[in-house]
């Protein structure tokens, strides 16, 4: 039997909630609405690449943002080194887009959700003003959150892409 992306609910949060409560908010929506475009596929079908030449598969993009994830809030933000690799960077920059295994789809499903976890944890009871060092100039976690969100929703747009080539499902 193979894998199929579960079913998943996108979460509504407050427009008017302070910074912090509101940019956690759209950083979980957007991270759920990768998932949301993704459900119901089967793990070939999240690791087709179906829009050639384009290296870019919803697998793929899974295993980015895994990776974004952790760089951001584990490795620059809480300078924690997590025994879990990221995506072996001799590689090349589009590893996690590349080496693609439809077998590894549901683990590597897992491990964005686990990684979400693992964010959280890192950015609670920080304040957004709280800094830190990347590439040699000071930066916050509010930065950190920003970043996120731009880069779930630009991958989000592609995601949509993908979901229509693969099966005509389009929309929200």
């Amino acid at each position: 039997m193979t894998w199929i992306a579960p079913e998943v609910e996108r979460p509504e949060g407050s427009l008017v909630a302070p910074e912090q409560e509101l940019l956690a908010g759209y950083l979980n929506f957007y991270r759920t609405t990768l998932l949301y475009k993704c459900a119901g596929l089967t793990a070939e079908q999240l690791a087709s690449r179906p829009s050639p030449p384009s290296n870019l598969s919803l697998l793929g993009l899974i295993r980015h943002l895994t990776k974004v994830e952790r760089i951001w809030f584990r490795i620059h933000f809480a300078t924690v080194d997590p025994a879990e690799p990221v995506f072996d960077l001799a590689l090349g920059k589009d590893a996690d887009f590349e080496l693609i295994d439809a077998g590894r789809a549901q683990a590597e499903y897992e491990a964005l959700i686990d990684e979400w976890a693992l964010s959280d944890k890192a950015a609670e009871g920080h304040s957004f003003d709280e800094q830190f060092t990347f590439r040699d100039e000071i930066s916050s976690l509010r930065m950190v959150y920003i970043h996120l969100i731009g880069e779930y929703a630009r991958h989000c747009g592609h995601a949509d892409f993908l979901r229509e080539h693969l099966d005509g499902v389009t929309g929200a």
